[in-house]
């Protein structure tokens, strides 16, 4: 969430910011509030010194008359309480929902179309066959008889892909957990920032309201899947729940503190149809890989770039051919300083399809989830958050159509071969 005090003096710029993002809020509304709470809480505040000065001038037996004024103090006091817990009910529910400032360089736009291509690296390959889409592709995707046991948009992924789903998520773990990789790629990219490896994390793939709440990142129902009997939903992508990791905690590690975790993921996917509808690109539940950094304030931005310098790394080293998109206000996400996408071409669908997200938050998060650690000064402070993917389903979506063979089989990526027995084909 953003500073009350920063949306106090910059109203207008966050007004203009929900507006370019698309969030139905209402600014004035939370300012209104903000000053009704604060003076309910000066008045709390001169009640209950009221009362403890009316209590230390007590001696021995008190008159009827200041017992029944400290009676009317602590009548005033519970009224006064029961009004500031309903603002602050009201007051909290709109300051989640005030979207993060983005970053001068994000385009203005109201959807995907305002995208700006920032670069595309490599070729499209070439084939002497016409290629087929992954959803074709029934040795490897099933999708009715997943819709049998679990209802539409489910898979089974099996054969050659099963395999490389694992191989590719275990080279991934592999190579963000490696000091000479990281180390690697911080120098490619130009970049004057730690080397430190991430540290490999299975987190858990349900969190609780309140602390989904206060990472940004819970949508409503009809978005995210919610249990039934309990307080618990699943969550949307692992880094959802590392972000949280450091819940009202400071971090007493050397900064920056880096994780890649692996973990089922899942989402209604509510308002996607046609094509996407087939095979795994929209699904219900899906894989993923994902890198969450908590830094200091003065290296967030470069630890962006440097989680945009793995994504393109790993694409390099997987040979497939992309292209680098900065996302526009619309399209990113509330939480975002900056959103950075890679479209991959998958050549079954004759298209561009997105395959990994880079998040700029700063503070944001943090300040929800009070994730503080000291400072070179020695103060206590807001950590600054990013996350993106390393690797997805997506990917793997990418790698079986670019690297598919005519007639069935796939050829393994060499990076991968190692994961997969040596072998050249699946």
């Amino acid at each position: 969430m953003l500073d009350i005090k920063f949306i106090r003096d910059n109203t207008q710029l966050v007004k203009q910011t929900a507006a370019n993002k698309g969030v139905d809020f209402n600014v004035d509304r939370l300012l209104e509030l903000d000053i009704e709470r604060r003076e309910l809480i000066t008045t709390a505040e001169s009640l209950r010194q009221e009362r403890n000065d009316l209590s230390g001038k007590i001696k021995g037996r008190p008159s009827d008359e200041v017992v029944q004024k400290v009676k009317s103090l602590k009548f005033e006091l519970e009224g006064n309480e029961l009004k500031l817990e309903k603002v602050n009910e009201e007051y909290d529910s709109l300051l989640l929902k005030v979207p993060n400032i983005p970053s001068k360089d994000t385009p203005v736009g109201d959807s995907e179309e305002h995208n700006k291509i920032l670069r595309t690296v490599g070729s499209k390959p070439e084939f002497g066959f016409t290629p087929r889409p992954h959803w074709e592709m029934t040795e490897f995707v099933e999708q009715q008889r997943a819709a049998k046991i679990s209802g539409a948009r489910f898979a089974y992924i099996k054969n050659g892909m099963a395999k490389l789903q694992m191989a590719l998520m275990l080279w991934g773990m592999n190579q963000l957990t490696d000091p000479e990789v990281i180390a690697e790629i911080v120098d490619g990219a130009g970049l004057n920032i730690s080397k430190k490896p991430f540290i490999a994390v299975l987190p858990p793939v349900m969190m609780r309201s309140k602390p989904y709440q206060a990472t940004a990142r819970l949508k409503p129902e009809e978005v995210t899947f919610k249990l039934a009997n309990d307080d618990l939903w699943l969550i949307g992508s692992a880094e959802h729940s590392l972000c949280a990791y450091y819940l009202n905690d400071t971090i007493a590690e050397e900064m920056p503190v880096r994780m890649v975790g692996y973990s089922p993921s899942f989402r209604r996917e509510v308002g996607s149809s046609g094509e996407d509808t087939r095979g795994i690109l929209r699904v219900h539940q899906f894989n993923k890989l994902e890198m969450e950094s908590f830094s200091a304030a003065e290296d967030s931005e470069n630890e962006h770039n440097f989680m945009i310098a793995i994504q393109e790394y790993l694409m390099k080293k997987l040979g497939l051919h992309y292209q680098l998109v900065l996302k526009c206000t619309a399209d990113m996400g509330g939480p975002n300083i900056r959103g950075v996408d890679i479209e991959t071409w998958m050549p079954g669908q004759g298209k561009y399809r997105e395959t990994h997200s880079a998040d700029f938050i700063g503070d944001y998060q943090a300040r929800g989830l009070n994730t503080k650690h000291i400072n070179s000064e020695g103060e206590r402070v807001l950590v600054h958050t990013n996350d993106a993917t390393a690797l997805a389903d997506r990917t793997l979506i990418a790698i079986v159509e670019n690297y598919q063979l005519e007639g069935g089989g796939i050829r393994v990526p060499e990076v991968l071969r190692p994961y997969v027995n040596n072998k050249e084909v699946l």
